[in-house]
């Protein structure tokens, strides 16, 4: 009897131990042959980062085989804890965000994919940023609904109550809809603002803008927000329905090619043709001009300067800055070379004082007035 008890003993040790080990080790390895299968097709397809992006996936797939081959194993592994069933729902939970989890990393290796064969097929920067811009909030919205659903699926697995509850407010969904649609008004009116943005083109990652005086490039489009990174490498946070209501400039709309222009204020005795030489010439030995268009013209005059306007056309932002620095630059230092006059002046001596004009005679007196007119030959 003491050898059966002993034998029942090690059974109820050793079986669970059993069942729970080789389902994680059989787990482990199916995970393990996977992700080698993907490797070799990654080999064998380098032309497509596809299978590359999938083995990401391992450990997700790993999570999922694991937990949901331990719930179906429960049963068998004879473990008695009296907790079976929060256990089991434990393991649910798990299965149920693994999914999830499993499911935006597949989407995002589908989306990486389809980005880099639409960047491989055109040569247009303009249109890979507009698709990139819906891949990514296309991706944010199947994050968003899965991650709803699970969460709904893990509410009805803690509470079991729920799902009589859930019949009945079915009955009363366009009320709650109505009230969950005004308690929630700015966030749904960010979602759809977002999702406008991505589909209607008006900003597009990457794009260079002007948002509240602040200059930089679209970084992140979320489904809410929206980032700019300024020049200064400052972030700029703001709600996407922000550019759905309100001007702000986009220099990367209709071509990433923009013109700078440097103003300089000088003499009127400036050699305006010389100085436009000048400025071809500088352009002639900078990377930075596209060689598109230039001009230098004089747009304004003051009693005391006249306003030049130099414009030279730059192939993106980035050349724009240091095309229009450099040729500030070059244009003074060869002003203060080879014609100081012509920099403006200011005036410090003590203004010249008009000369006094002599008043004009009048003309003869009225008679009858208290001076008569002098006869002629009165002495």
């Amino acid at each position: 009897m003491s050898g059966r008890k002993e034998l029942e003993g090690m059974e109820h040790v050793l079986r669970p131990l059993v069942v729970i080990g080789g389902t994680v080790a059989l787990t482990l390895a199916v995970g393990w042959l996977v992700d080698r299968v993907l490797h070799g097709a990654d080999r064998r397809h380098p032309e497509t980062p596809l299978w590359g992006l999938l083995r990401n996936c391992q450990v997700p797939l790993q999570v999922v085989l694991a937990s949901g081959a331990l719930q179906a194993s429960y049963d068998w592994s004879g473990l008695e804890t009296g907790k079976e069933v929060l256990i089991k729902n434990l393991l649910a939970l798990v299965t149920v965000g693994s999914l999830v989890w499993l499911a935006v990393r597949i989407a995002t290796a589908i989306a990486e994919t389809s980005l880099a064969r639409f960047a491989a097929t055109t040569r247009d920067p303009a249109r890979v940023r507009r698709f990139r811009t819906q891949l990514t909030m296309v991706r944010r919205v199947v994050t968003f609904v899965l991650a709803t659903i699970a969460a709904a699926i893990a509410i009805l697995i803690l509470f079991p109550d729920l799902r009589t509850l859930g019949a009945s407010m079915l009955a009363s969904a366009g009320v709650i809809g109505i009230v969950a649609g005004v308690a929630a008004q700015s966030m749904l009116g960010n979602l759809f603002a977002g999702l406008q943005i991505a589909f209607g083109s008006s900003v597009k990652i990457g794009d260079t803008v002007v948002v509240d005086g602040e200059w930089g490039t679209v970084e992140e489009i979320s489904l809410a927000f929206l980032t700019v990174r300024i020049w200064d490498d400052r972030r700029l946070t703001m709600p996407v329905s922000y550019f759905n209501s309100k001007p702000y400039e986009n220099w990367s709309r209709g071509g990433p090619q923009v013109t700078c222009t440097v103003y300089l204020h000088l003499d009127h005795a400036t050699p305006v043709q010389a100085l436009r030489e000048r400025l071809r010439e500088v352009l002639e030995d900078r990377d930075d001009w596209d060689r598109r268009s230039w001009s230098l013209v004089v747009t304004g005059t003051t009693p005391t300067t006249i306003e030049v306007r130099a414009a030279m056309s730059a192939a993106n932002t980035d050349d724009w800055w240091t095309l229009q620095c450099g040729v500030r630059e070059e244009l003074l230092t060869w002003i203060q070379r080879e014609h100081p006059y012509a920099l403006p002046r200011v005036a410090t001596a003590p203004a010249a004082v008009a000369p006094r004009v002599p008043r004009p005679a009048g003309p003869p007196e009225i008679p009858g007035t208290a001076e008569p007119l002098p006869q002629d030959g009165a002495g």
